[in-house]
């Protein structure tokens, strides 16, 4: 039986990067290379070649893998963002590692978070990166997708459990303008009302009591390790090491306690929901 136990660095290489991805996808599926084969009809060799970053996937290979693999279709929106290099270096890993995970826990300053972005207001966000000339429109469209894709482990039979401790501000920065900004805190209530899925509000008057200083995302995997991940302007980081990994999880563990309840903070929701509809009747007058 192959199994071929190298790996690659996906940071070298948009190749490597999928590489990367394919092996996650299918582990999480249980299969070794030789039955993923079988059931695609290609050769164990094959797949450890593309695995190994040493031949590209075709466009067939890509559609078979994305059905049996049952990713959604996104090991062939990943190919086709890689390739556009729509992404910033480190986070098509942190992508693979998210659709596995059993548990997310995020905490988030300047927006609302893509997990839970309406499509409107990822739209609207994407539109003021290609205004700014920090993406072109395709790439723009292609993040877009991949967020819509990354959203469908929410609806999983078995969906992870989710908690986020949003900063209050990502409820009243206005994206898009207040229709948007309606149908978006409209979602995250609804959301917000899920039993595997708790939102708190890191209010105001937290102030220098904030354990964070910029937004952090925290996975357990289905073999209980964790990892976190976070981003700076240039490169995302997901981070392995344990000890820095548990002095994130305190430091969430922390915040929770000091954020706004879960009924408090749903409350906050729907007063920043209430806030945008008197806009969008101002503006109607």
């Amino acid at each position: 039986m192959l199994m071929n136990r190298r790996t690659v660095d996906p940071s070298s290489s948009v190749l490597a990067a999928w590489a990367v991805l394919l092996r996650q996808a299918r582990a999480t599926r249980g299969l070794t290379q030789v039955e993923l084969g079988v059931l695609i009809n290609y050769s164990g060799a094959y797949i450890s070649s593309v695995e190994l970053a040493k031949r590209p996937p075709s466009p067939k290979f890509r559609r078979l893998v994305d059905e049996k693999l049952k990713t959604g279709g996104m090991l062939e929106l990943m190919w086709r963002q890689l390739q556009l290099n729509s992404f910033i270096e480190g986070f098509s890993e942190f992508i693979g590692k998210e659709a596995e995970a059993v548990a997310i826990r995020l905490v988030e300053f300047r927006m609302i978070p893509g997990m839970f972005q309406a499509e409107e207001y990822a739209v609207a966000w994407e539109s003021g990166n290609v205004r700014r000339g920090r993406a072109t429109q395709v790439q723009a469209n292609e993040r877009v997708k991949m967020l819509l894709t990354r959203q469908r482990c929410l609806a999983r039979t078995r969906p992870p459990t989710v908690q986020a401790v949003l900063d209050e501000s990502c409820l009243h920065r206005s994206i898009g303008g207040p229709e948007v900004m309606l149908r978006q805190l409209q979602k995250l209530e609804d959301l917000a009302e899920r039993p595997n899925a708790v939102i708190q509000i890191a209010p105001y008057s937290l102030g220098a009591e904030h354990p964070f200083a910029h937004s952090i995302v925290l996975l357990t995997t289905p073999n209980r390790t964790m990892l976190g991940y976070t981003e700076s302007a240039k490169r995302g980081y997901l981070e392995r090491d344990p000890e820095t990994v548990a002095t994130w999880a305190g430091d969430y563990d922390r915040l929770q306690v000091e954020a706004l309840s879960r009924a408090a903070s749903l409350e906050a929701v729907r007063g920043a929901r209430r806030e945008f509809e008197r806009s969008c009747r101002t503006t109607l007058i």
